[in-house]
C-alpha cells in the first residue's frame, strides 16, 4: 500500500504515477496556479515509493478542506472555478442591493467587494456574507417567499485552485448518519446547493416530493448525486481520518527550502528567527480490507468544514456513562428498533430543549414510550427554538412545545401516563439501578426510576488534530469551539481564523448551523483564496520570485 505524500497530494490519488494522461492534467493545473516557471521544478521532481520520507516539501497543494459535508462540497464546487453571475434578466427585491449587484454586472460575486455588497443586510446569520448569498439565492426566504435565484453559473476553469476534501464517509458528511424517519428543519430547496436544484433532482428520480420538508436520507443522496454530476469527484477522498494538523516553520536564512516541525520549547526561544510556512495534515484511510493506510499531505492553506455533530455533548456528572444513558438520536432509535424499551413501564428520561430532543420525545411518543422530559429554560424563554417556527410549516415540534407547557410536573401531581415535562430542572446523577435524581430551580430534588435516558443537549466538533483541540481559535480561548456559544473567531468577510493565517473555518463552526447559509463561507473563502492568487500571479509576473508560497 502507497503512503500519501507531498508528490501524490498533487495528482490527488491514491494511486502511483502510472496514469500519465492524469500526471499531466495535475501538472497543468499546478502550472496554472502556481506560474510557469514552477514547470521544470516539478518535471523533476522523482516519484516516490512506498517507504520515502517526507522531506521535500517545496511544492504543496494550495488548499485542503477538512470535512465533506454541504460545507466542503459547496467550497469544493467553487475552488473548481465556477462562479456567480447577476442573470441577465434578474431583479433582486431589495433595491439598493440591485443596484449595487447592476454596477459589477459584468463581474462574478466573486470578484466583487463583498463587504460593500453585504452592507445594510439583515439576516438570521451573524455572518454577512451568508446573509449575503442566503439573499442572492434565496430572496426574501424569510417573508414566506419563494422567489428564484437571481444568480447564474459559469465554469471557468481558468479559475480552478487545485485541491482536496477529505471526509469520513461519502461526500454529504453527518447527513449520511441522522435519524431517517425525521423531516428537516429546512425546506428542500433551502438544503440545496448551487447549480442544481433540489426539486429537479427528485423529479429526476422519478420520487414525489411531498410538502416542502424532506427526509435527511433524500438530503444525503442528493450531496452525493451533487459531486458526481458537477464533476467534483477527483477532489473528494472518502474514508480519511485526520489525526494531526500542524504548521511547519522554517528559519528566514535558510536557503534550502526545507520546512520541519520544531518543538514548542525551540519555537518559544527561537520564534524571532523563524517564520511560518505550510501546514501539515497527517491521518489514515481505511481501506476496503479494514486496515489503515498512513498519508501525510502539504498545504497552503487549510479550510476547517467538519461540522459540529462529532462529540456529544455530557452533563458532566455521576453516573452519566452507565450503559442506559444514551447520548444521540441513533442509540435511542436503535435502542426501539430492536425492542429494548417495549413494554416497559419506567419511563424514558429526555434531557434537553432543541430540535434534537423533540425529535426523541416524538420518536418515544409515537412506540407509546412515556417520557420524562427535563430542561433548564422556562417555557415562555423567547430563545427557544420553537418560537421561532411557524407552526404551519412545523406541527410536530409545536405539538411537543404544547406539551411541554401544559404537561409539567407540580409538587401536588404524579407522572402523567405518556408525558410530564420539568421546566428548570436539571439532572443530579444517575445510578446504577437506573434511577435518576433531579433537581428544580427552587432546590427541590426528586427521584424517577426509568427505562433508558437520552442526553441531547448539543454537541461539539472533534478538533482534536488541531493544538489545544482547536480551543485556541474561539472567541473564548478557555473553552470548547461550539456553534453556538464559541464559535471560531474569523475574518467575517475572508473566513480566515482570526488567530491563524491561512487557517480558514465555515459551516456550523462559525455558527452557520442551517445549509442555506453555510453557503456564503464557500464565497468568502474562495473570494479571499482567488485575489491571493492573483496578486501572487503578479508578483511572479514583475519577476518577483519563482511563484512558490
Amino acid at each position: 500500500m502507497p503512503v500519501w505524500c507531498c508528490r501524490c497530494s498533487l495528482a490527488g490519488h491514491f494511486r502511483n504515477y502510472s496514469d500519465t494522461e492524469t500526471e499531466g492534467e495535475i501538472f497543468n493545473s499546478l502550472v496554472q496556479y502556481f506560474g510557469d516557471n514552477l514547470g521544470q521544478k516539478v518535471k523533476a521532481m522523482p516519484l516516490v515509493e512506498e517507504t520515502s520520507l517526507l522531506e521535500d516539501s517545496s511544492v504543496t497543494l494550495p488548499v485542503v478542506v477538512i470535512g465533506n459535508g454541504p460545507s466542503g462540497i459547496c467550497l469544493s464546487y467553487m475552488l473548481s472555478g465556477y462562479r456567480p453571475y447577476l442573470s441577465s434578466e434578474a431583479i433582486h427585491p431589495n433595491a439598493i442591493l440591485h443596484s449595487k449587484l447592476e454596477e459589477g454586472r459584468h463581474l462574478s460575486i466573486v470578484d466583487q467587494d463583498l463587504e460593500y455588497l453585504s452592507e445594510g443586510l439583515e439576516g438570521r446569520s451573524s455572518n454577512p456574507v451568508a446573509v449575503l448569498f442566503d439573499t442572492l439565492l434565496h430572496p426574501d426566504a424569510d417573508f414566506g417567499y419563494d422567489y428564484p435565484s437571481v444568480l447564474h453559473w459559469k465554469l471557468e476553469q481558468h479559475h480552478y485552485i487545485p485541491h482536496l476534501v477529505l471526509g469520513k464517509g461519502p461526500p454529504g458528511g453527518a447527513w449520511h448518519n441522522m435519524e431517517g424517519s425525521m423531516l428537516t428543519i429546512s425546506f428542500g430547496n433551502w438544503m440545496e446547493l448551487p447549480g442544481l436544484k433540489f426539486k429537479d433532482w427528485v423529479s429526476s428520480k422519478r420520487r414525489n416530493l411531498k410538502g416542502d420538508r424532506v427526509m435527511p436520507e433524500e438530503i444525503a443522496r442528493y450531496y452525493k448525486h451533487y459531486v458526481k454530476v458537477m464533476g467534483l469527484q477527483k477532489n473528494f477522498r472518502e474514508n480519511t481520518y485526520i489525526t494531526s494538523v500542524s504548521r511547519l516553520y522554517r528559519d528566514q536564512g535558510d536557503g534550502d527550502g526545507q520546512d520541519r516541525n520544531i518543538s514548542t520549547q525551540h519555537l518559544q526561544i527561537e520564534k524571532s528567527k523563524l517564520i511560518k510556512r505550510n501546514w501539515e495534515i497527517r491521518g489514515y484511510q481505511r481501506v476496503a480490507d479494514g486496515s489503515h493506510v498512513p498519508f501525510c499531505l502539504f498545504a497552503e492553506n487549510v479550510a476547517l468544514a467538519t461540522g459540529t455533530l462529532d462529540s456529544p455533548a455530557h452533563l458532566e456528572i455521576e453516573g452519566e456513562d452507565l450503559p442506559f444513558v444514551f447520548h444521540s438520536m441513533p442509540e435511542f432509535g436503535a435502542a426501539i428498533g430492536k425492542g429494548k424499551l417495549r413494554g416497559k413501564a419506567d419511563p424514558v428520561l429526555i434531557v434537553g430543549s432543541g430540535l434534537t430532543a423533540a425529535d426523541a420525545v416524538l420518536c418515544a411518543y409515537n412506540n407509546n414510550i412515556p417520557v420524562i422530559h427535563v430542561f433548564r429554560r422556562r417555557v415562555t424563554d423567547p430563545s427557544l427554538i420553537f418560537k421561532q417556527l411557524p407552526k404551519k410549516l412545523y406541527p410536530e415540534y409545536h405539538k411537543v412545545y404544547h406539551m411541554m407547557c401544559t404537561q409539567s410536573y407540580s409538587v401536588d401531581s404524579t407522572l402523567l401516563s405518556d408525558y410530564t415535562s420539568f421546566p428548570e430542572h436539571h439532572v443530579l446523577s444517575f445510578k446504577s439501578d437506573m434511577k435518576c435524581m433531579l433537581q428544580s430551580i427552587s432546590g427541590l430534588k426528586k427521584i424517577f426510576k426509568l427505562s433508558a435516558a437520552v442526553v441531547l443537549i448539543g454537541s461539539h466538533p472533534n478538533l482534536s488534530f488541531l493544538k489545544e483541540q482547536g480551543c485556541y481559535l474561539g472567541h473564548n480561548s478557555s473553552q470548547p469551539i461550539t456553534c453556538k456559544t464559541n464559535p471560531v473567531e474569523i475574518d467575517a468577510y475572508t473566513y480566515e481564523c482570526v488567530k491563524e493565517a491561512n487557517l480558514f473555518a465555515l459551516g456550523p463552526l462559525v455558527g452557520d448551523n442551517f445549509v442555506r447559509f453555510l453557503k456564503g463561507g464557500a464565497l468568502g473563502v474562495t473570494r479571499c483564496l482567488a485575489t491571493r492568487q492573483k496578486k501572487k500571479h503578479l508578483f511572479v509576473e514583475r519577476g518577483g520570485g519563482d511563484g512558490i508560497a
